[in-house]
């Protein structure tokens, strides 16, 4: 999310620092055990999605097999006590061309196994996310997010992205995340260092991938 922020660090507080450094020392990726990203992570998946559009209802099918789904109406509102959720409670209206969607009800950092991005930065209960959906041309959608947590960040900040189009004949397949799987008590703790450029993972020390990765026989797989 912090891929427009200087050096793509956050405008944390000192509670959402905190909240920061303990997710890159002592928590998992959520996604890696299976726990869903929802929003606004999911804004950031390098995952493909499908939407699914009536007058009434928007509808976000991604990859991971679950969904998103949004009313949209100018007299729907929010309610005033949402129960927390990974994609939170959500409502839209259009504006000319573009549909916008403003979703709050989500869960906290600091009672669940949530993170706001891939970095392992917080969200909290007080995150308010204000999306702007548009389609410049036949072939791409575009989103302007707007995220404030006034308890982790000192100001709201924005994330912006554009997707192609799939080709006729390609849509979703079929994503199994298992709980049990066997490399998941190997996974340690945070998102792992980030690269000047913003990217991180495998291989940033070398900066490449290795001729020959490890087999099975690394982790007594045989």
């Amino acid at each position: 999310m912090g891929k427009d922020e200087p050096n793509f660090i956050l405008p944390f507080t000192p509670v959402g620092k905190r909240a920061q450094l303990y997710a890159q020392n002592h928590t998992v990726d959520p996604e890696a055990v299976c726990v869903l990203g929802g929003i606004p992570r999911h804004n950031a998946s390098g995952l493909p999605f499908e939407i699914l559009h009536t007058p009434n209802r928007f509808a976000s099918l991604y990859v991971y097999n679950t969904s998103r789904r949004v009313t949209i109406g100018n007299n729907v509102k929010l309610p005033e006590h949402p129960v927390p959720s990974y994609f939170g409670t959500a409502i839209g209206h259009w504006d000319t061309d573009t549909l916008v969607i403003e979703t709050v009800g989500l869960r906290d950092s600091s009672r669940e196994r949530i993170w706001l991005d891939e970095n392992g930065d917080p969200t909290s209960d007080a995150t308010h996310v204000i999306e702007r959906w548009t389609r410049p041309d036949y072939h791409h959608i575009h989103v302007d997010m707007t995220i404030t947590d006034l308890k982790y960040y000192t100001r709201p900040f924005t994330f912006s992205r554009t997707w192609v189009r799939g080709d006729a004949g390609i849509g979703l397949t079929e994503y199994a995340c298992n709980e049990n799987n066997l490399d998941a008590e190997h996974i340690g703790p945070g998102a792992g260092a980030v690269g000047p450029d913003g990217n991180r993972g495998y291989g940033y020390e070398s900066l490449k991938l290795p001729a020959n990765p490890p087999g099975p026989e690394k982790y007594g797989l045989n």
